[in-house]
């Protein structure tokens, strides 16, 4: 099933009701920026959106599961599910494959769920080519690169070697904020988290966004 451009008065109910097409919000941002954290408070914030869980070829970090964190899998099942586009976005990030399955995304969206994506600026890029009209995309920048350092080191997840690599990699992470339709300072956590929520609950109100709409007015306008 295809996620390009849609007209939203195809899939207008003809009872008259008005319901919500989901969203896709993504959070990127330089490795220790926050999107990671932003994202757990806004699902804990949320019943109704949900995290996209992605395929990976990287290995499994301690403390994770299959199926909840990421999905595991070897390269030779990465290719096969890009060749049989089952992938609504891929990228390779240091060394690893990260891609997001196709099919849950799609169900979630047409039964009016959110969906947030934790991914990097290449697969936001893949996104808005293939589905703009669900798009919303929010840049998550630090306050200083000294204070992104600290908090890749205090965190305590990765080598000094590991740091070094990323700190070098965000330079380049940072230049495509202008992509994106909103940019946030993270400064403070829970005001970058309070600031994340109002974007979502503005975009959930956009008019492309209710579907039915049309049909529902109509009845207004006769009366009904």
């Amino acid at each position: 099933m295809s996620t390009k451009t849609r007209d939203p008065a195809e899939a207008e109910p003809l009872s008259g009701e008005v319901r919500r097409r989901g969203l896709m919000l993504v959070l990127s941002s330089p490795s220790g920026a926050g999107k990671t954290t932003i994202s757990r408070r806004l699902l804990e914030r949320n019943h109704d959106i949900s995290m996209s869980v992605s395929v990976t070829t990287r290995p499994k970090r301690p403390g994770e599961v299959h199926g909840r964190d990421y999905f595991f899998i070897d390269p030779t099942e990465f290719n096969l599910m890009v060749n049989r586009r089952e992938l609504l976005e891929h990228a390779k990030v240091f060394g690893n494959y990260y891609g997001t399955p196709r099919s849950a995304v799609e169900e979630a969206l047409g039964a009016g769920r959110d969906v947030l994506f934790d991914i990097d600026w290449q697969g936001t890029q893949q996104l808005r080519e293939s589905a703009r009209t669900d798009l919303v995309s929010v840049f998550i920048l630090p306050p200083s690169a000294h204070e992104l350092e600290r908090r890749l080191t205090t965190r305590a997840q990765d080598s000094a070697e590991e740091i070094a690599r990323r700190m070098a990699k965000a330079n380049d992470e940072m230049s495509h904020w202008s992509e994106y339709d909103y940019v946030i300072v993270n400064k403070d956590l829970d005001q970058s988290v309070a600031a994340v929520q109002g974007i979502l609950d503005a975009e959930r109100l956009k008019r492309e966004r209710q579907v039915g709409l049309t049909e529902f007015v109509r009845g207004l306008q006769a009366g009904l």
